[in-house]
């Protein structure tokens, strides 16, 4: 029988019980597809992280799994946690890569800032620039969050799919009393997403009960087996471009994102848009370690 060792995390927060939940597995060897599957199916948590440190390629190495079987190859809450993680336990991930750290995602290279606050690792993954793809029509898209058009208006901003990582469509909502309002209609949003070509669907609204944050958002992402996120880094860094395209934000300034409030998960997404990129940033804690059985 084998054993490996697994942790939980709560991302994107500095205090346990809150942030998005993150299950990390430590591998030495990859494993076969149906076990990746199985463990994350196993702990149920919207995604799986499995990390090793590769001699061959110098670098710390993440694979990520939804329990819907699906793959996650972006930079977000399952790469800052598992990255917060071999800090936490003082793996030495970072040997030999000079001034910049980085770390894969599957098969892509993920530059990172590494800093501490309170006490805690602050780790900042550099996403590519923001990419508008294409929009789509705000009558779909509001029957499908069970909200009406008026809802979905806000500064006369677009809905549009947006693209560091992975594709995901931004819908501005015109507050935060509309945007608890919304409801997930799974097979709708799964079939406009298939049809359209974007993953998740986030919904936010700059018009926040707090001034503290740049914007409240919600996730949904049934295609994925996600019914609502609370944290999303690979969604937070689009907004983040998205609303420095329109004119809002500046490049080269710190802004935080609140999600996961109406979820009882709330957490805190720290974004920075810069020349050359998106930084997307937080911390993590560990809440719980053990060992799984194959």
């Amino acid at each position: 029988m084998i054993k490996l060792d697994y942790y939980v995390l709560d991302v994107f927060t500095d205090q346990r019980y809150k942030g998005n939940q993150l299950s990390v597995v430590y591998i030495e060897n990859e494993l076969t597809i149906e076990q990746y599957h199985n463990i994350s199916r196993e702990f149920g948590y919207s995604e799986t992280s499995f990390v090793n440190y590769s001699t061959e390629q110098n670098a710390f190495k993440v694979r990520s799994f939804t329990p819907a079987k699906f793959e996650v190859a972006g930079a977000g809450h399952n790469l800052l946690g598992a990255v917060c993680l071999a800090l936490l336990k003082k793996w030495d991930i970072f040997k030999n890569q000079g001034e910049q750290p980085w770390v894969f995602i599957k098969d892509t290279k993920i530059p990172l800032n590494i800093t501490e606050e309170n006490g805690l690792p602050y780790v900042a993954m550099k996403q590519r620039p923001a990419e508008v793809i294409s929009t789509v029509p705000i009558d779909l898209i509001a029957e499908a969050v069970g909200l009406s058009i008026d809802d979905l208006a806000l500064n006369d901003w677009s809905i549009n799919i947006v693209q560091t990582e992975v594709p995901h469509l931004m819908v501005p909502v015109k507050d935060v009393v509309s945007l608890e309002k919304a409801i997930s209609h799974k097979s709708l949003l799964k079939g406009i997403s298939e049809k359209f070509g974007f993953e998740g669907c986030y919904l936010f609204t700059t018009n926040s009960s707090g001034e503290k944050y740049l914007a409240e958002t919600r996730f949904f992402n049934p295609g994925m087996g996600i019914d609502e996120d609370p944290a999303t880094g690979t969604a937070a860094g689009p907004l983040a471009g998205y609303l420095e395209m329109l004119g809002y934000i500046k490049k080269n300034q710190n802004y935080l994102i609140l999600q996961g409030k109406y979820v009882e998960h709330p957490s805190t997404i720290r974004v920075q848009v810069v020349e050359d990129g998106i930084w997307v940033s937080g911390s993590s804690t560990i809440v719980m370690e053990g060992q799984i059985y194959l």
